[in-house]
């Protein structure tokens, strides 16, 4: 029997059918993770690489030295501090913290390539750009870009997901050619709420089930119920694949594959946990209409039209 879903357009073709009226659906993911043939030159190393494929995820110590870290840093902090020029639908306070809270109460500022010149520059940068083409096969460019506040004592969660599910069911994002790239700003530690992992993940995709309502970005900036798998699905998983958290001093960078489960706790440590973030896609992947939601996503949250390839940058971060 065939499964009646909320997608507006049901006869496109759907490798990834989700938000469902009936019962959550695992589908088995055949795409690659790694699109490229690994050799002598390609950015990472043949173990690297192959830890890529197989667990979805790959924390990399090391690539940005401390004055680069202190740059970016300081440039996070002029960001904060400048949020009331910002526009109000770019950002995202703690829940139950509004705007006038102040530079603290932020949670999350998207389109960084916009707000600073020297993050757009990271995001260029060929450790992270240059890594992802390699794991992409292709030419990428920016989906989103964000940085996260994690603050001491009062950071709050970020419930298990996985990205793609979102963007393929919201943004239109059609295949699994796309990961995330996020640098350590701070160090990331077991205590101060890390992102947690499940390793091997990214080769079950979830269908969950729930209609999406309008505008519901609103909403799952600060708590994401809709587009979550169960209770029941999650603890499968992880009888299955296990935990693992990405921790590292400031300047490593976590690459994780688009449907990697993924998520992280509060943080109630005075550590606070800062983390610049990008999504590169594929450009043979771009944006079609939404699969699961009547109207995409605004475009700081997903980049549509034609993709600009990023033109990868060499040299240290000034």
């Amino acid at each position: 029997m065939t499964m009646q879903t909320n997608r507006v357009d049901l006869t496109r073709s759907d490798l990834y059918p989700t938000r469902l009226d009936d019962a959550e659906r695992r589908i088995r993911v055949t795409e690659p993770a790694v699109w490229s043939r690994w050799g002598v030159d390609a950015p990472l190393t043949r173990e690297q690489t192959e830890r890529f494929e197989r667990d979805g995820f790959l924390v990399l110590e090391g690539l940005f030295d401390r004055d680069e870290v202190r740059t970016l840093i300081d440039a996070a902090l002029a960001l904060r501090e400048k949020a009331d020029e910002i526009p109000q639908d770019e950002l995202v306070t703690e829940p139950g913290l509004g705007r006038e809270e102040g530079a603290h109460a932020i949670r999350t500022i998207f389109r960084l390539e916009t707000h600073s010149p020297l993050l757009r520059r990271l995001a260029a940068d060929r450790r992270l750009a240059g890594v992802a083409e390699f794991l992409l096969g292709d030419s990428v460019y920016v989906h989103q870009s964000r940085l996260n506040y994690k603050p001491g004592f009062t950071g709050k969660e970020f419930y298990w997901h996985s990205d793609f599910e979102t963007w393929h069911a919201e943004d239109g994002m059609p295949n699994m050619r796309a990961l995330s790239a996020s640098l350590l700003l701070t160090d990331n530690n077991a205590l101060n709420g890390p992102l947690m992992l499940m390793p091997g993940s990214h080769r079950t995709f979830i269908g969950c089930r729930g209609e999406t309502p309008e505008d519901n970005y609103r909403s799952s900036l600060r708590r994401q119920e809709v587009g979550v798998p169960s209770h029941d699905v999650l603890a499968d998983m992880v009888a299955d694949h296990g935990l693992d958290t990405a921790t590292g001093p400031a300047g490593t960078l976590v690459l994780f594959h688009c449907n990697t489960m993924h998520g992280s706790n509060g943080n109630i440590t005075p550590d606070p946990r800062w983390n610049a973030f990008f999504v590169f896609n594929a450009v043979s992947n771009r944006l079609v209409a939404p699969y699961a939601a009547r109207a995409p996503r605004p475009d700081f949250l997903a980049r549509r039209g034609r993709p600009e390839p990023i033109r990868v940058e060499q040299g240290r971060i000034r």
